[in-house]
């Protein structure tokens, strides 16, 4: 090879090696994410910061959550960011920060992404289909947002996903029919608690890694696919609550990795597997209740051995309760409610008492027949709650009984017990309700009832109790209902009862043969609205304490021996709306105050001795309303009550025309006046609708679904014990899950209670005119017949998850702490909505009942309001109307928080919740309730804080803040609030603050709170 060849090989092989090299570094900057050297790493890495920060860019950040991404800062270090050792974002965790507006699809150029995690937050709008390029993306978390467009398809592209959870947000469209074999590693599927709609896929079935699936709470129908069950791999099948129908196919019931089957609250049909217990060896919770299952329950499920949860509760299942179900050791819950079942022998019974975890043991509504066996004394210690009422059960009450001394309730009513109530009773001192009403119980009162001191219900009504009532059922000093009537008790009435001052929903002794007086102490019920003491032998005059009881609505002495006059001091009760005390010897005249109740519907004084003018004002202008007769010595009143006129005295028969004339005179010019007020404010109304028409504040009737009695029953499990959230002055509220609302919140009113029907009405017309961010919003009334056809009326509220507030300020359990940044918020929400009402509301709205128990808290810790069964919507302030008016409320609201003015009889106002909140934002403050032992002597929880403000407010804050204030921006804080609850609590109305300046100050409060940072640059 000549030198010329040598060199031209050289010069060719040198020109190749740097061709190569600039193309590998050519390629290398064209495609960094497919080399991973530190050469690259800074472009690379700086494309994740400015990511970073175009995704903080988008959103809304109220809390300052994100407050550590700063452009200056390594952003590997930021919160919820973890990073790979190249420095690529691998994570992406920000749930629960209430982060709002719609989701960047900017995350999507994370292209290292292995898990995103933005649940609990308000991100609205739809998911970017962008997020299907995130080929490294193994767990997606959007869960429990606002989220409310159809899922993209593409989304379910990614070949990587592990975990989709998608729940609890609205979205809707159908659930995308995507092919198996693109999600080959998928084994977790949430979509739960959302809108969407048609059928589930057959191709779900195809996802062979599949092991969790939950479809529950959406509007899914059809029937569910048959190759759902070829997935051998599947743990976890929640399909509650939705349309669909058929039978299950089998393949469900032999899928045996399964631990989680709910089918609950569907239409599904068939008969249970006789070997399903054999076929679902694994299985943990099954619950197909509330379906329309036939047969009897499969003995093999016993032999399901993991078995902790069985709810078939609303079938069709007959036959006799398998009496092998002691063999599932780990079991804890068995709702076999609302079916044909029968008992046989007992031996299910028995063989329960082996079930050493059992918590509840629901038999409600069933075909049990034969004595209650006393080896019902041998079930578990633990067991909490034992269901058996609506049954044919006979015989006594077992002694052994007494041996389950952690019930907290035992139901046993409408059934065919006889017997005794045995003493063993009071062993249970746990106990919080006794039901052993409409059954055939004879003999006394067990004495020792009186160990219950955890009880907040006593149902004995409507048995053959006779003997006394004992004196130790005072010692149940947590009592809320005491309903011993019907029966045949004799002797006085204790006055023990009367000391119990939590009984606040009822008391009634109706329909027995008691005697005596009543005694004195019954004025020491300042918080019962119920009172039936009708139908017995008492005697002597009504005590005058009565009129102690302001907070009654419901007051029945009918068919006794009382004898007097009707006493002046029951012109204290401004709020009463039923009053019966016919069938006595009362004499005198009627009071005049009656006349002057305004919430007063139904007065019945008849047969008694009463005598003179009856009044014409008031409820004595509605005849039908008044019952009066048997009283011989009445005259005059209103015409249709039948009442011969009352004698003239001729010496006033001339004052009487002079007056008359003058009425005459001043009725007409009333009425030309009153004539040309309805035609201005005709004209200014039309004038006002043209002006609004096009708003919006309020919801039509036309936008409220319509839901029947069946919707209700269905959603709450037949209102069962499981359900129920609390009961209130008119009725209980419980929650359930209504199909195509999810979980709700609703509220049925015992229309057998006066007053009822106009709190229903009063909420219904309140809810439909009214709508803001920090008020419970309604979603719809139910007025109609139950399946007794007796009346039924509920509302449809929005479900609040996180209770009530006093739950928060008053904690019965460990975990619920508010910081004094959360009360500054809560105040300003609750602040929010009654200036909304007071304010912006047309005409304007008193609440009437503030007070921490009726302002719930959601989610995202946001105040609502709630409860408008006492509201009164107002005249215009600015009318002539309003300033004229005389009309007086009596007393409303809750003990506590009733502004002074009600108290004294006092016109409803706006400044009565002024009143309220400034109370309720003292107690928020220092943790103590306006009714603690510690007011008295004419100290209050107003007194007690202006006494030491401002300088020693740290004496009085909560314990759970007090060491926020030693911070100085924390202690101005407090000073501000506790001045504010003090302005707003003044005697006089007119020295308070409005709600519009209280919301404007509490609100400039809070941006120079978040406003402040501190030095490590977090929140104060």
């Amino acid at each position: 090879m000549t030198k010329e060849m040598e060199m031209g090989s050289l010069t060719s092989l040198c020109n190749f090696q740097s061709s190569l090299i600039l193309t590998l570094l050519f390629l290398i900057i064209l495609a960094p994410s497919k080399f991973g050297t530190d050469a690259i790493t800074l472009d690379t890495t700086n494309g994740d910061r400015q990511t970073l920060l175009l995704i903080k860019s988008q959103l809304s950040d109220p809390f300052g959550s994100l407050a550590s991404w700063k452009n200056n800062t390594n952003f590997c270090r930021w919160r919820g960011v973890t990073c790979t050792n190249q420095t690529r974002v691998i994570r992406l965790d920000l749930n629960s920060l209430t982060l709002t507006g719609p989701l960047p699809p900017y995350i999507a150029n994370l292209t290292f992404l292995q898990s995103i995690d933005l649940s609990n937050n308000e991100f609205s709008g739809q998911i970017p289909v962008d997020f299907s390029r995130l080929s490294h993306l193994e767990y997606l978390n959007l869960s429990m947002n606002s989220l409310n467009a159809e899922i993209p398809s593409a989304l379910f592209n990614g070949r990587s996903l592990v975990s989709i959870d998608l729940s609890i947000n609205t979205l809707h469209g159908s659930i995308p029919h995507f092919v198996s074999n693109l999600l080959p590693r998928l084994r977790y599927l949430s979509l739960t608690r959302n809108n969407l709609t048609g059928t589930i896929p057959e191709s779900i079935g195809n996802i062979s890694s599949l092991t969790y699936l939950d479809l529950s709470d959406n509007i899914l129908e059809g029937k569910i696919p048959k190759n759902l069950g070829i997935n051998s791999n599947l743990q976890h099948v929640d399909l509650y609550n939705n349309y669909l129908s058929g039978d299950v196919p089998d393949s469900i019931y032999n899928i045996t990795t399964l631990t989680y089957l709910n089918l609950n609250y569907n239409k599904l049909s068939g008969t249970l597997p006789s070997t399903i217990g054999h076929t679902l060896p694994n299985i943990q919770t099954i619950d197909l209740g509330l379906n329309r299952f036939m047969g009897p329950i499969p003995t093999s499920l016993s032999n399901a051995s993991y078995l902790q949860k069985i709810v078939l509760t609303a079938n069709f299942l007959y036959g006799k309760v398998p009496s092998n179900l002691g063999s599932l050791y780990n079991l804890s819950y068995l709702d076999l409610s609302w079916n044909q079942l029968e008992s046989g022998d007992w031996s299910f019974l028995s063989s329960l008492t082996r079930c050493k975890k059992l918590w509840i043991l629901n038999l409600i509504g069933n075909n049990l027949t034969g004595n209650l066996p006393i080896t019902v004394g041998n079930l578990t210690i633990e067991l909490e709650r034992l269901l058996m009422a609506n049954n044919n059960i006979s015989g006594i009450i077992p002694y052994e009984i007494g041996n389950l001394e952690n019930l907290a309730a035992l139901y046993l009513d409408q059934n065919l017990l006889t017997g005794m109530v045995p003493p063993s009773i009071g062993s249970l001192r746990n106990l919080k309700i006794l039901e052993l009403s409409k059954n055939m119980l004879s003999g006394p009162i067990p004495f020792s009832i009186g160990n219950l001191t955890q009880l907040n219900e006593l149902w004995l009504m409507e048995n053959q109790l006779t003997g006394a009532i004992p004196a130790s059922i005072g010692n149940c000093s947590n009592l809320l209902m005491l309903k011993i009537c019907s029966n045949n008790l004799e002797g006085i009435i204790p006055t023990e009862i009367f000391g119990i001052t939590t009984l606040s929903q009822e008391l009634d002794l109706a329909n027995n043969l008691l005697e005596g007086t009543i005694p004195w102490e019954v004025g020491s019920l300042k918080n019962l609205p119920y009172l039936d003491l009708s139908y017995n032998n008492l005697h002597g005059e009504i005590p005058l304490s009565l009129g102690d009881c302001q907070v009654l609505q419901q007051l029945k002495l009918s068919t006794n021996h009382f004898e007097g006059s009707i006493p002046e001091s029951l012109k204290n009760l401004r709020g009463i709306e039923y009053l019966d005390l016919s069938q006595n010897n009362l004499s005198g005249k009627i009071p005049e105050y009656f006349d002057s109740f305004r919430s007063l519907k139904y007065l019945d004084l008849s047969f008694n001795a009463l005598e003179g003018n009856v009044p014409e004002g008031g409820i004595f202008s509605n005849a039908s309303a008044v019952f009066l007769h048997g009283n011989l010595g009445l005259c005059g009143g209103n015409s249709l009550l039948n009442f011969p006129p009352c004698p003239v005295d001729s010496s006033k028969h001339k004052r009487n025309l002079v007056k008359q004339s003058v009425i005459i005179v001043a009725t007409c010019i009333a009425s030309i006046s009153f004539l040309i007020a309805i035609i201005s404010t005709l004209f200014s109304r039309l004038k006002n609708k043209k002006e609004t028409k096009h708003e919006g504040r309020g919801f039509e009737v036309e936008m409220y679904r319509k839901v029947s009695y069946y919707d209700l029953l269905k959603a709450t499990d037949r209102f069962s014990l499981a359900n129920f959230i609390g009961r209130g002055n008119f009725g209980s509220v419980y929650k359930g899950n209504l199909n195509g609302e999810g979980q709700v919140a609703i509220k049925v009113f015992n229309l057998d209670q006066t007053g009822a029907h106009r709190s229903f009405n009063t909420e219904c017309e309140s809810l439909r005119n009214i709508r803001h961010r920090n008020l419970v919003g309604v979603i719809t009334s139910c007025s109609t017949v139950n399946s007794r056809g007796n009346e039924f009326k509920a509302l449809v509220l929005k479900y609040i998850t996180n209770g009530s507030l006093e739950e928060w300020i008053h904690p019965k359990v460990e975990g619920k702490k508010l910081s004094l940044e959360h009360r500054i918020y809560f105040a300003l929400d609750i602040a929010s909505a009654l200036s909304y009402l007071h304010h912006h509301c047309t005409p304007p709205l008193a609440h009437c009942d503030l007070k921490l128990s009726n302002v719930l808290v959601d989610g995202d810790m946001n105040a609502l309001v709630s409860d408008f069964g006492l509201a009164k919507f107002l005249p215009d302030p600015a009318s002539p109307a309003s300033q004229s008016s005389t009309s007086l409320m009596g007393l409303k609201g809750t003990i506590g928080y009733i502004a002074p003015e009600y108290a004294m009889g006092g016109q409803i106002s706006i400044h009565g919740d002024v009143y309220s909140y400034g109370i309720l934002l003292l107690e928020m403050l220092t943790g103590k309730r306006p009714t603690d032992d510690m007011f008295n002597g004419g100290l209050n929880l107003r007194s007690y804080v202006n006494a030491a403000f401002p300088e020693n407010i740290g004496e009085m804050l909560d314990t759970t803040i007090s060491e926020e204030i030693e911070n100085l921006l924390m202690h101005e804080c407090a000073i501000s609030l506790f001045r504010i609850g003090l302005c707003c609590s003044e005697e006089a109305p007119k020295d308070r603050m409005s709600m519009r300046d209280v919301a404007t100050e509490i609100s400039l409060l809070k941006e120079t709170f978040l406003n402040k940072e501190s030095p490590d640059g977090g929140m104060n």
